[in-house]
């Protein structure tokens, strides 16, 4: 199977500028970029106007499968990210049962045989993600575990958590953290401040995450694990991932886009399309979050897709579920806050979502840029469409976003997997 990509700027993670080029694509490898390729061709796909990107490559996502299914499912998440441009998902193992043993790793990796985009999966780190004991990580790792994470929640038994670092270590497997203490949450559900107090609610304060993310900073370093902070909401997150790598501890960190555009002012009515953990936070912390994203502080542009049904989003603040889908939204939100904005280069866009999430799962030897000889997991991009985000056109079966309604800048208009186009707008 041949394809060239014609007319497009091909854009290389972390340079200012693009180039125009067309890619040649062969039995799903970038086997050339130049200009002018007059190959003959299966497919021909038309990139004039448009960036052409690695594919996006998303660490933390929900696919709600096994168990809770008729919220996503596997192939429904899949091509939710299709239509995203994410080429790879990273699995949270916070299903029903929970990623815990081969039998159920085996079964996703079955099924994800039938995706449009590769699916990976995390495994918990304890059995039923209970804190009590660990999962056999070296039977989930031989078994195609891509890392080891609790989302959802944080392992608070330190003793048993600092040996889950250890083997992780020995493995060369990834940690990623969900940085939550539990006692400090007391029930919470909107940020401690503004939000919590115009709706009357118990509030979320910083301390919940900071005092976790601390711990578990000198945790990784202790033990020379790769630790990985997900879904960072405060300013002191950032400031100590800064730290950290200061110190030489192997630690990166991601940030989501409602948590570097969002405030907890911006929660104007009773509406749980507002209420994810961890929650929107201050005007400060946002400021704090966008500046590290875009100076390169902090890693990697991830979403938390989490997609929850209609009736259970419509329960109110105090019972809904935590959650907010992604997929379909992040590069134009990226695009147009971040990029369009002045703020952030386009290649600093591909190096936030497609190159250091590559790099933070060992695969950057084949995925996370376009270069020859590399996977042909390849975006293209056009940045001159504007239009409003209509959650009734999601792939997904979650519509739970605060985002609904909002005008953007740039759309994801082909989205190429293993050299096989299997997204066209």
């Amino acid at each position: 199977m041949r394809l060239i990509i014609k007319g497009g700027m091909v854009v290389e993670s972390g340079k200012e500028a693009a180039k125009e080029a067309d890619v040649l694509v062969e039995d799903g490898v970038i086997k050339s970029i130049s200009h002018n390729i007059e190959a003959k061709a299966d497919k021909v796909v038309d990139a004039r106007g448009c960036y052409v990107m690695p594919g996006f490559i998303d660490l933390h996502v929900h696919l709600r499968d096994p168990g809770q299914t008729y919220k996503e499912d596997l192939i429904s998440g899949a091509n939710a990210a299709a239509r995203g441009g994410v080429t790879t998902i990273c699995a949270m193992p916070n299903t029903s049962p929970a990623v815990d043993s081969v039998e159920v790793l085996d079964v996703i990796y079955e099924k994800a045989k039938k995706a449009p985009v590769h699916v990976l999966q995390i495994s918990a780190i304890t059995k039923g993600q209970n804190g009590r004991e660990l999962v056999d990580m070296e039977a989930m790792k031989e078994h195609g575990a891509i890392a080891f994470s609790e989302d959802g929640k944080s392992v608070m038994d330190i003793m048993l958590y600092q040996e889950a670092m250890k083997k992780a270590a020995a493995l060369d497997m990834v940690i990623m953290a969900h940085c939550e203490d539990k006692d400090l949450v007391n029930g919470g559900v909107l940020n401690l401040g503004v939000a919590s107090e115009r709706f009357k609610v118990s509030g979320i304060s910083n301390a919940v995450e900071d005092v976790i993310t601390a711990r578990d900073i000198f945790l990784a370093n202790a033990a020379g694990a790769r630790l990985h902070l997900c879904h960072c909401s405060t300013e002191a997150s950032v400031k100590l991932v800064e730290m950290a790598k200061e110190l030489g501890v192997h630690v990166t960190a991601e940030v989501c886009p409602h948590h570097f555009i969002l405030t907890d002012e911006d929660i104007v009515s009773e509406d749980a399309n507002y209420k994810m953990n961890p929650p929107l936070r201050t005007r400060r912390d946002v400021d704090a979050l966008s500046d590290g994203i875009c100076n390169g502080v902090m890693d990697c542009i991830s979403t938390d897709h989490a997609p929850h049904h209609k009736e259970e989003k419509s329960k109110g603040f105090i019972k809904a579920p935590f959650g907010i889908v992604g997929l379909e939204t992040s590069a134009a939100l990226t695009y147009t806050e971040l990029v369009a904005t002045g703020r952030m280069t386009i290649g600093q866009m591909a190096e936030r979502m497609s190159s250091a999430p590559a790099r933070v799962l060992s695969l950057d030897n084949k995925k996370g840029s376009i270069k020859e000889g590399m996977d042909a997991d390849i975006v293209v991009f056009n940045p001159n469409i504007e239009y409003v985000i209509n959650v009734e056109e999601f792939a997904s079966k979650g519509h739970n976003t605060p985002f609904a309604g909002r005008s953007v800048k740039g759309k994801v208009v082909t989205t190429i997997v293993d050299g096989k186009v299997v997204y066209q707008a």
